[in-house]
């Protein structure tokens, strides 16, 4: 499945490898990432992730980490990766 995670971040050099480490940990392949700095200096990352693994997984880890102020889920599509939608199958 495909997912959409919006985070904002102490800004701290090692910030975003803590994020991508417990990512890669718990199954999930970063299939885009865009980082911006807020007015409040605090970062905010959007990515894109891919797995058979239900998201919820991934963001209980992600709030645990002292670094994270906010975790949430933008977007979630049920087509699980690499399944053929009704579009794409030919006749």
């Amino acid at each position: 499945m495909m997912n959409a995670v919006e985070l904002r971040l102490k800004p701290q050099p090692e910030v975003l490898e803590r994020v991508l480490r417990v990512t890669r940990h718990r199954g999930f392949t970063v299939t885009e990432l865009t980082m911006t700095v807020n007015e409040d200096s605090t970062l905010k990352v959007n990515f894109d992730v891919e797995s058979e693994r239900v998201i919820g997984l991934l963001t209980h880890q992600l709030t645990k980490l002292f670094d994270v102020l906010d975790c949430q889920v933008l977007t979630s599509s049920a087509v699980p990766v690499g399944a053929e939608t009704p579009a794409s199958v030919s006749a």
